[in-house]
């Protein structure tokens, strides 16, 4: 971000509305959606302003705008806010206009009115009545705000769009909760103006162009903060439709596949799958330099219209990938999506989405054999081995790019191809011999209970719901051990505690009953369990110490090597 050319300064809603400085929402940024529980929220913080102890001010959050001329900005993230204190306002001009036509100190109250407008909203050109407004709002919702909002005129109620209600639903709203607090006074009510607009203060972040504010929203979002970066990246696009002339049935045409891509994924999932669906058509693209790669790529009309039809198309494929309980699949595809799920692997969604455009309709085994093959891999390269993704990664790019391409025609070169990422035996061995995991984390626990019903199932040929309630992890030396394990130092527990060869399945009463049991309690009970992992233990240990805990991982290592196997 050193290079990024922005300012960042904290200001007041006064500071923001002064000097002539004016703001736009971008064309195709979302309408207004602030509903009453939006509005109720910021009214409880504006109200706290006010108590017997106060705070001094209240901080709304950040606003990204973009500008080149530090006169004339656009509102690429806070339009929501900044319109419903423009609204706020407008009520309170509203209360101040009724009071003069109702004779109540009017000459004072349509002065209020006059310099509180040209204060916080702009002003009426006193020949045409147009107004010259501080703020634009988008196309859908400009015409209303000018035409209704800003003059005070009243307010229709039919034929309008569902955003230009939320609109005409907000003043009222917030115009019957203002009466109600600042009593219809006119003093009061300017006071309660000046009040908010030095009270409410932003986080203000002004950038040149769309890159950096994409760069903007990277960064913050990386640090928890949500912003829309979708929302830039919609408005880049139809602004190049938009610049080489269009008709409204075009923009209307791509509002909805835009609504229907978002609607599908959610505008958080968005940028996640722009970087899937890019990388599974082009050389791989790190996240920072997405939005850079797409704007110097998409320029037209023709290749915006193209992107955007191929993002509804595949919108629904990556969906379900991330829905293993989707109808597209069949039970063995919903199996091995619901694993990936749970090891939290993204890095083959390239590869899973380009295949099935190239596989489901002609030849779904094709696909099926290839998530089997990337979920086994998965389990091998990022859960026991944990090796860096980086490498992984672009191997998945370039198999995706090959198979979008018609580079690769068939799923045996998909395949051979995935060997790449595949550890070999020895490598898989080892590492799954030294592994532990903290079932404390409930991932960890999902994952530990998967591998006990995979050796299950190959030991003894008995399938198990591995979801079922009726079934527990058990530590065979305890997570809190009580004084019969006490030759076991602090150090050796703790080394030992959650290694693979220390986990046992256990039906959930008897593992409740032996809890920190000593072992020779607990054998007992293994020699009745259900479970032939479990019985082996109290068939081939009569002792329990880190040699045996070392010792029976090496077994499940051998049998893990066996059962997560690919032939090439």
């Amino acid at each position: 971000m050193a290079n990024t050319n922005f300012n960042t300064a904290n200001q007041t809603f006064r500071q923001l509305l002064g000097n002539g400085l004016t703001y736009k929402v971008p064309s195709f940024q979302r309408d207004y959606s602030w509903t009453a529980e939006e509005w109720d929220d910021l009214w409880q913080d504006i109200v706290s302003l006010f108590d017997a102890d106060p705070e001094p001010s209240h901080y709304m959050g950040y606003l990204v705008l973009q500008s080149d001329d530090s006169k004339d900005f656009d509102i690429i993230d806070g339009q929501q806010r900044i319109t419903t204190l423009s609204i706020i306002v407008l009520a309170s001009l509203s209360i101040l206009n009724d009071l003069a036509e109702q004779n109540q100190d009017p000459d004072n109250n349509k002065r209020r009115l006059e310099q509180l407008r040209s204060n916080y909203i702009g002003y009426l050109d006193p020949v045409t009545l147009i107004p010259r407004t501080k703020l634009k709002l988008n196309r859908h919702n400009d015409q209303f705000y000018q035409n209704y909002l800003v003059p005070l005129e009243p307010l229709p109620q039919r034929g309008l769009r569902s955003s230009e209600h939320q609109l005409r639903k907000s003043f009222t709203w917030f115009k019957d909760k203002i009466k109600g607090f600042a009593s219809e006074n006119g003093q009061e009510l300017a006071k309660f103006i000046d009040s908010i607009v030095d009270k409410l203060f932003f986080t203000v972040i002004t950038v040149s162009d769309e890159l950096n504010a994409f760069k903007v929203f990277e960064t913050l979002n990386a640090r928890g903060v949500r912003l829309s970066s979708t929302d830039l990246l919609k408005n880049y696009l139809f602004s190049v439709v938009n610049n080489e002339g269009s008709h409204e049935k075009e923009l209307k045409n791509l509002e909805e596949r835009w609504e229907r891509i978002v609607g599908t994924l959610g505008s958080e999932s968005f940028p996640e799958f722009l970087r899937v669906f890019w990388n599974s058509r082009r050389k791989l693209v790190r996240k920072t330099d997405l939005f850079k790669t797409i704007r110097k790529e998409i320029q037209t009309k023709a290749s915006a219209f193209e992107i955007i039809r191929d993002l509804d198309r595949y919108a629904n494929i990556y969906a379900a990938i991330r829905d293993p309980h989707d109808n597209m699949w069949s039970s063995k595809e919903q199996e091995c999506l619901k694993l990936l799920k749970m090891f939290y692997v993204k890095q083959p969604f390239a590869v899973l989405l380009a295949a099935h455009v190239k596989f489901s309709q002609s030849d779904s085994d094709s696909f099926t054999k290839i998530l089997r093959a990337v979920t086994i891999i998965s389990f091998r390269y990022n859960v026991i081995c944990n090796f860096q993704s980086n490498e992984q990664e672009r191997n998945y790019n370039s198999i995706a790019v090959e198979l979008t391409s018609g580079k690769i025609q068939t799923a045996s070169e998909v395949l051979s191809r995935l060997k790449e990422n595949y550890p070999e035996d020895s490598r898989f061995k080892s590492s799954f011999m030294e592994k532990e995991f903290k079932t404390t984390n409930s991932r960890n626990k999902q994952v530990v209970r998967y591998i006990l019903f995979e050796l299950e199932k190959h030991l003894t040929s008995q399938k198990f719901d591995r979801e079922s309630d009726k079934y527990n992890i058990e530590h065979i030396l305890p997570e809190n051990p009580d004084e019969s394990w006490a030759s076991l130092d602090e150090n050796q527990h703790s080394r030992y505690v959650y290694r693979l060869g220390n986990m046992a399945l256990m039906e959930t009463g008897p593992n409740r009953d032996i809890g920190n049991c000593s072992f020779d309690e607990k054998i007992t009970n293994y020699r009745s369990s259900q479970f032939g992992i479990t019985k082996k233990i109290a068939e081939e240990y009569s002792e329990w110490n880190p040699e045996k805990i070392e010792a029976r991982q090496k077994w499940m290592a051998r049998q893990a090597t066996s059962i997560w196997r690919i032939s090439f």
